[in-house]
C-alpha cells in the first residue's frame, strides 16, 4: 500500500495522556460559563434584577434564537478555514478574551436603567456572549473528531473533557451564591462574580490553546461545500438525526432541572443556605462516575448506555415532587442517585456525535465536523431556550412571587417543572437512544470502506503521475 493510502496512526492508536489533560482544561473555562448561566440567569434576572420571570424567559428565548443561528454559520465558516493556526485552534486564539469580557458584562447590570434600558442592556450582553461562547466552543468540540477516530478512545478523550467540564460546572454551580454573599449587596457580588469567571475561563481556555498539538494527518482539507448544501446533507445522514430529536428532547429537560434547581431548594426545601452544598453534591458525584459510564459504554453500545443513565437521572429527580414542604435530607438521596445516572449525560453524548462523521464522509468525501457540531449546538441552543421560555412562563403562570413564601399553587408549579415534566420529556426521548444506528461493529465497518475508498483514490492519483 503506497502513502496516499496510509491510515494515520491517530485513527486507531491511543492519545497521550498530556493531550486528554490539555484538552480538559478548555472544557473548564466552557463548563464555568454555562453552568453558572443555567442555574443562575434566570434566578439572578428574576430574584436580583426584579425582572417580570416570564419576560426574562421570553429575553432569553430571543437571545438564543439569534446565537443559536450562529452554530451552524461558523460551523460552516471553520470547515472551510485555512490558517496555519489550523482549521479549530485560530478561533480559541482570538475568541478566547473576547467571550470572557461579554460574560462579566451579563452580570453587571449599571445601576440607574430604566426597565426599557435594563432590558435593552440584557439582551445586548447576552446576544454578545453567546456570539462568542459559539466561536470558541463550536471550534473546541470539533477538536474531538479530528484528534481521535477510534470508537472507544472518542470515549475516553470525552471522558477526560468531561473531567474539566465537571469541575467548570462544579464552580459555576457552587461558587456563585457564595461569591455574591461576601459583599453587603447581591448586585455588586454578582458583578465580581462574573469578573473573576470571566477571567479564570479565559486562562484555562489558552492551556488548551497552547497545549494540544494537532495531528496535520487527521486535521483535514477546508470543506468546498456551498453554505445551504452543507446544511441539507447533514440531515441526509440518519444516525445523525437520531442524535439532533433526542438532544432536542433532553436539552429542554435538562434546562428545566438546572434553572428550577435553586427555586426548588430555596422554596420548596426552605435550604437557601445549602444550595452550594447541594450543587457541590450534584456536580462531584457527575464527576466520580463519569469513568463507570465509560467502563460500561467500552463492553456494551454508547446508545444504550446513555439510555441507561438519563432514566436513572431524571427517573430519580421525578421522586422529588413527593417531598413536603420544609427541610428534608432525602434530597440528598435523590440528588446522589440522580447524579450518578446524569454521569452518563455529560459523556455520552459528546462520544457519540464524532461518530457520525466518517458515516458523512461516506456520503459527501469531506469530513465536516464544524458544521456538524454547529448543528447540534443550535439545536441545544433551542432546546436550552424552549426550557428557559417554558421555565419562565409556567413561573408567572404559577403565580411565582420573589423574595416572598410561595403559595401550594406557586410550589406545585416549582415541583413539577424540576421533576416529573423533566422526566415524561427524556422517557419520550429514550427509543432513538436504544435503537441508535451506529455501535461499535458498524463503526469499525465505515472506517474499513473510507479505508479502501482512500486506497482507490490514492491508486488513481498514482496512475495520473
Amino acid at each position: 500500500m503506497n502513502n496516499h493510502t496510509k491510515i494515520p496512526s491517530s485513527f486507531q492508536s491511543k492519545l497521550p495522556l498530556s493531550t486528554k489533560i490539555y484538552y480538559l482544561f478548555g472544557d473548564i473555562g466552557i463548563s464555568l460559563h454555562l453552568s453558572a448561566v443555567a442555574f443562575f440567569l434566570l434566578f439572578f434576572f428574576s430574584d436580583v434584577v426584579h425582572i417580570d420571570p416570564a419576560l426574562v424567559g421570553t429575553i432569553l428565548l430571543l437571545g438564543k434564537l439569534w446565537d443559536a443561528v450562529n452554530d451552524p454559520l461558523f460551523g460552516w465558516i471553520s470547515d472551510r478555514t485555512r490558517s496555519r493556526f489550523g482549521r479549530r485552534k485560530v478561533y480559541l486564539l482570538f475568541g478566547t478574551l473576547p467571550l470572557g469580557i461579554t460574560f462579566a458584562l451579563i452580570w453587571a447590570i449599571p445601576k440607574g436603567l430604566s426597565e426599557t434600558m435594563t432590558i435593552a442592556y440584557m439582551l445586548i450582553s447576552f446576544f454578545l456572549f453567546y456570539f462568542f461562547l459559539t466561536i470558541v466552543s463550536v471550534s473546541y468540540y470539533a477538536m474531538t473528531p479530528e484528534l481521535t477516530r477510534d470508537y472507544d478512545e472518542r470515549t475516553s478523550l470525552t471522558t477526560f473533557r468531561m473531567i474539566g467540564g465537571s469541575i467548570g460546572y462544579m464552580a459555576g454551580a457552587a461558587l456563585p451564591p457564595l461569591i455574591a454573599g461576601l459583599y453587603m449587596t447581591q448586585s455588586i457580588g454578582w458583578m465580581l462574580m462574573g469578573i473573576l469567571f470571566g477571567v479564570f475561563a479565559v486562562l484555562c481556555i489558552f492551556v488548551t490553546y497552547f497545549g494540544v498539538k494537532m495531528d496535520k494527518d487527521t486535521e483535514s482539507q477546508p470543506s468546498r461545500l456551498p453554505a445551504v448544501k452543507s446544511v441539507l446533507v447533514c440531515f441526509r445522514n440518519r444516525p445523525y438525526n437520531f442524535i439532533l430529536g433526542q438532544g432536542l428532547i433532553t436539552g429542554m429537560a435538562f434546562m428545566l432541572v438546572m434553572s428550577y434547581m435553586s427555586f426548588y431548594i430555596t422554596y420548596q426545601l426552605d435550604m437557601k443556605d445549602k444550595i452550594p452544598l447541594l450543587m457541590t453534591l450534584y456536580i462531584g458525584t457527575i464527576s466520580i462516575f463519569l469513568f463507570f459510564w465509560k467502563w460500561l459504554s467500552d463492553r456494551w453500545a454508547k446508545g444504550p448506555t446513555y439510555a441507561l443513565g438519563l432514566f436513572i437521572a431524571f427517573g430519580t429527580l421525578s421522586m422529588s415532587y413527593f417531598i413536603p414542604q420544609g427541610k428534608s435530607s432525602v434530597i440528598y438521596i435523590l440528588l446522589f442517585i440522580s447524579a450518578f445516572g446524569m454521569s452518563a449525560q455529560w459523556v455520552l453524548p459528546w462520544s457519540i456525535l464524532p461518530d457520525v462523521i466518517e458515516y458523512d464522509e461516506l456520503m459527501t468525501g469531506e469530513r465536516r465536523e464544524g458544521m456538524y457540531y454547529g448543528l447540534k449546538g443550535l439545536l441545544g441552543k433551542i432546546s436550552d431556550a424552549l426550557g428557559l421560555f417554558i421555565g419562565g412562563w409556567a413561573l408567572k403562570l404559577f403565580q411565582f412571587v420573589p423574595e416572598m413564601a410561595q403559595s401550594d399553587q406557586s410550589l406545585l408549579g416549582i415541583r413539577l417543572f424540576f421533576g416529573p415534566v423533566p422526566a415524561l420529556l427524556v422517557l419520550i426521548s429514550l427509543p432513538l437512544l436504544i435503537w441508535f444506528p451506529i455501535n461499535r461493529k458498524t463503526h469499525k465497518e465505515t472506517l474499513i470502506r473510507l479505508e479502501k475508498i482512500r486506497a482507490k483514490q490514492g491508486e488513481s492519483t498514482d496512475d495520473i503521475t
